[in-house]
């Protein structure tokens, strides 16, 4: 008589999960705080919730923070002290060592079997513990410099070169999309078979079809025309796209909500730009700067408009794009990196090549004209969204995780 299968235990239990500069506590919507602040959140709740006990490292953004903070049960972020409190993002690679240490003395006090770090700062500290401490290393990077390189953004050199690094030595890279996966292997050159495509989920139970009504009344909003737009306010979201397009939309009576902060050491001098913008077009009274909300608020703004404006230069997902249409929110975003995915042109949204508004201003247009394409697309968006989960992610990572341990570490030092 053969002898019943044992179930294996997970040959990984404990992981390090390195997020330099964004904290998973910080509300998105300013300052550098956004979809990798939720992606952090959501992905580690729910690795712990599955059974992967998860520290997630930052370096300390505020005086009065405590070293550590217990989350929830698996859950814990431990502030690393690395630099000045006021530090800005752009002078952040000079600290990463200090980051590195800090991290590193936590580390041989309290093991892990694996580091997930995120975004390229993460991975230059990830890819030296990865070699001091003998641990396998998976990296997510969210965005790429040769990717943002390609609409006008360019970054640093240092940066390019220390995303080839990371990228070469990591055992795992996640990417978010098919997109991303190619976009790593022609801009870096990426081992295909070491990426794993690995999406970003949505909370259902916040982001999900409701009445529109209802949120327009608890927005004080009438029967108007509801353009959204969410998050930080930088060039790259494409902003002044969003307040253009309302502009050649030829609708009186359409009005825009701009939700998100200024972020970045641009931010600022794009909030001005933007409300000279609108004052210029003669819109003051038909467009509304709301400032960050806390994330769940974030719902009722989704169900409140009639579409959604996602015009960003490069996104590698867009998580804004999934929880948009999680409430049955058409998408119309621009034809770039993850939003090729999670909008399906004609079906769940609709895509508009380049940066023309007017094209944008096509795009609303049709949707705001024909209320049958609307329904259409606000039931197959919510459709599709259920496709989406934190917990999925959550358990096709912990299978990536566990693949590590039969895997041939790759050794760049050698």
């Amino acid at each position: 008589m053969l002898a019943p299968l044992q179930r294996l235990e997970p040959s990984v239990n404990r992981a390090a999960v390195l997020s330099l500069h964004t904290s998973p506590l910080v509300q998105p919507g300013g300052g550098d705080a956004g979809g990798m602040n939720v992606y952090v959140r959501e992905l580690v709740s729910s690795l712990a919730q599955a059974g992967t006990d998860c520290t997630v490292y930052v370096r300390r953004w505020c005086g009065d923070l405590p070293t550590v903070v217990e989350v929830e049960p698996g859950f814990r972020v431990v502030h690393i002290d690395a630099g000045p409190i006021d530090l800005a993002k752009e002078q952040l690679p000079g600290i990463v060592d200090e980051f590195t240490s800090g991290v590193r003395h936590h580390l041989l006090a309290d093991p892990v079997d694996v580091i997930h770090a995120n975004y390229w700062l993460s991975g230059v500290a990830g890819h030296q513990l990865k070699h001091e401490l003998e641990l396998p290393l998976v990296s997510t990077f969210h965005t790429l410099a040769r990717v943002k390189a390609e609409t006008g953004d360019t970054e640093p050199q240092a940066r390019v070169e220390a995303e080839a690094q990371v990228v070469a030595c990591s055992d795992v890279i996640t990417a978010n999309s098919v997109t991303e996966l190619h976009e790593l292997v022609t801009h870096y050159g990426a081992d295909p078979s070491r990426i794993e495509i690995v999406p970003p989920g949505v909370d259902h139970a916040f982001f999900s079809p409701g009445s529109r009504q209802g949120a327009r009344n608890a927005l004080d909003l009438g029967d108007e025309p509801v353009l959204l737009f969410v998050g930080r306010i930088q060039p790259l979201k494409g902003v002044d796209v969003a307040v253009e397009a309302l502009d050649r939309l030829g609708r009186s009576d359409a009005r825009l909500l701009i939700v998100g902060g200024s972020s970045g050491m641009e931010g600022d001098h794009e909030v001005q730009r933007i409300e000279k913008l609108i004052v210029d077009r003669g819109l003051s009274d038909r467009v509304t700067m709301v400032p960050p909300q806390p994330h769940h608020v974030l719902s009722t703004y989704y169900r409140a408009a009639d579409l959604c404006l996602v015009p960003s230069r490069s996104e590698s997902f867009g998580l804004v794009a999934l929880e948009a249409a999680a409430c049955g929110t058409p998408v119309v975003a621009s034809d770039v990196g993850g939003l090729r995915t999670l909008v399906d042109h004609g079906r769940t949204g609709l895509r508009v090549s380049g940066r023309n508004p007017d094209h944008y201003a096509a795009a609303v247009r049709r949707i705001l004209d024909d209320p049958a394409l609307a329904d259409r697309l606000s039931s197959r968006a919510a459709e599709a969204a259920t496709a989406y989960t934190w917990t999925s992610m959550a358990a096709r990572l912990r299978r990536v995780y566990d693949d590590l341990s039969v895997r041939v570490p790759v050794d760049c030092m050698a």
